[in-house]
């Protein structure tokens, strides 16, 4: 049983925290609830920090011009200024963060399909096109964490992918901390599997930044190798790729499987290819022979078990196909 870095997650208000949104209410999230006791939240209400009471007249996204304001309709105000200082500003308080679940289709929060409006009239045109603008600006500051909207956190690949981001890097930060190559040998050596399943082209890159055999100075060796770990993890890894994983993971019990044993944990992996049969199966049967044969090595890869299993859920709404 692996024990996890409790991460740090900047989460929207609204989701369970406070009753702020603009009609006076609060929406908790099942996920959010289920998440709560494995991290540490950081709960923020961008439109009652600039200064928007509760309950209050909504905002919108306005196009101006062509361009982005954060208008209210019923008094005309603008508050795009407002809320980038504030988001700058809060921004420069946080700090050790591993990612963000914000308020999807929230003018302030959202990330994706935001609806922009044409005008403040009612009745004027909008299209889903937009990102809220705190959302946004978490975005740009933040490009390298792992940042959600709770409503697509209910598909199940988005959510696995989320997971798995948010506690390798929270169990990152014990290598920043460290500053040593021990540590960073460590966590690379436990991590191999999941980067060879993420971004095998990636990985093949890490592994020499880690060998350091120009002996160059451990806080250059860090900084380098967690660019590559952002962007190995940008992007949920292929199924094919998975695939090649388990082969490999395969591979060091093929002398102690009956035939019977190797043939059944195939088929489950060209059900898993042919998407009849989730991820966790042909996992499930390597990790019964990882405790069988007592294979040290592979229990201590991360692939295996990327977050607490208890936060594994096999629903799926269907919501957020698209991941980009």
């Amino acid at each position: 049983m692996r024990t996890f870095a409790q991460p740090q997650v900047v989460v929207s208000k609204c989701l369970g925290f406070a009753a702020c949104r603009y009609n006076g209410v609060s929406l908790p999230d099942p996920f959010v609830e289920q998440l709560r006791p494995y991290v540490t939240y950081l709960p923020v209400c961008p439109e009652v920090e600039i200064g928007l009471g509760v309950p209050r007249d909504p905002i919108r996204v306005v196009l101006v011009e062509d361009a982005p304001r954060l208008l209210q309709p019923s008094t005309g105000a603008d508050m795009t200024e407002a809320m980038q200082t504030f988001a700058q500003q809060h921004f420069e308080t946080l700090h050790d963060i591993d990612g963000f679940v914000l308020k999807g289709r929230s003018p302030s929060c959202g990330i994706k399909d935001v609806k922009r409006y044409r005008g403040i009239e009612r009745g004027a045109m909008s299209d889903n096109k937009g990102r809220g603008f705190f959302g946004a600006a978490v975005l740009e500051h933040f490009p390298h964490l792992p940042v959600e909207e709770e409503g697509r956190l209910s598909n199940f690949t988005i959510r696995e992918h989320f997971l798995t981001a948010l506690f390798t890097l929270a169990d990152f930060r014990a290598v920043q901390a460290a500053q040593t190559m021990r540590e960073l040998v460590r966590f690379h050596s436990d991590n191999k599997l999941l980067l060879m399943a993420y971004n095998e082209t990636r990985l093949r890159v890490m592994g020499p930044l880690v060998a350091n055999h120009a002996q160059r100075p451990v806080a250059d060796v860090i900084a380098d190798y967690a660019q590559h770990l952002t962007q190995a993890l940008a992007r949920p890894p292929r199924r094919t790729a998975g695939i090649n994983v388990l082969m490999h993971a395969l591979g060091y019990f093929s002398k102690g499987l009956s035939s019977q044993e190797k043939a059944y944990f195939l088929d489950t992996l060209e059900k898993y290819r042919d998407q009849k049969a989730p991820l966790s199966v042909p996992v499930s049967l390597i990790g019964a022979w990882i405790a069988r044969f007592n294979e040290p090595y592979l229990a201590r890869q991360t692939f295996f078990e990327p977050y607490p299993e208890a936060l594994i859920t096999i629903s799926d709404s269907g919501k957020g196909r698209a991941l980009d």
